[in-house]
């Protein structure tokens, strides 16, 4: 099979899940005046990501692409497909050619699986987008960054960089 050549496009992971990767999605969106894609939403209490992004990032609704697996429980992506009796399946995930930049977000961190065999790391590694890797600035963060850090290199995925969210922590900071 053959893809097409996707070029401006960045992903956006975390370290875990809950840390300011949408907001932080939002923000790069809004400022490339891109678009943006959540392929797998799990968990649709409330708004979903995507309407947190049009939202936040002032950006028209045309931008916002729908999700290719959109779930109800706020659990692992592949948890979640089960109890809706589907199975993600991470072939058919593949960044669609847009005119503008595309920001895709993905969900929880990079070992988070989308079904029994496959996570979000394989999938960054045979897309091969640079990626923008967010991490808190709390205790254990360190660790976190530098082993999804290490993940990530160790899978030949080009990182863009780090964005640290919370409070400034230099010492943190100059070691990551």
């Amino acid at each position: 099979m053959t893809h097409a050549i996707v070029k401006h496009a960045v992903v956006v992971t975390g370290t875990d899940t809950g840390i300011g990767k949408t907001v932080f999605a939002a923000g790069l969106a809004g400022a490339l005046d891109g678009y943006y894609w959540k392929p797998v939403q799990a968990g649709i209490e409330g708004a979903t990501d995507s309407q947190t992004v049009a939202r936040l990032s002032g950006l028209p609704d045309g931008r916002m692409l729908r999700e290719a697996w959109l779930l109800r429980t706020p659990v692992s992506p592949h948890h979640a497909a089960a109890l809706e009796g589907v199975e993600i399946n991470p072939d058919k995930l593949n960044p669609p050619v847009m005119p503008r930049p595309l920001v895709i977000e993905g969900a929880g961190g990079l070992m988070v699986p989308l079904n029994r065999r496959r996570t979000y790391l394989d999938l960054f590694a045979r897309w091969h987008l640079p990626v923008v890797l967010c991490a808190r600035t709390r205790l254990g963060t360190i660790n976190h960054t530098l082993l999804s850090l290490s993940a990530l290199r160790d899978r030949g995925v080009p990182v863009l960089g780090v964005a640290l969210i919370g409070d400034a922590a230099p010492e943190t900071e100059s070691i990551i």
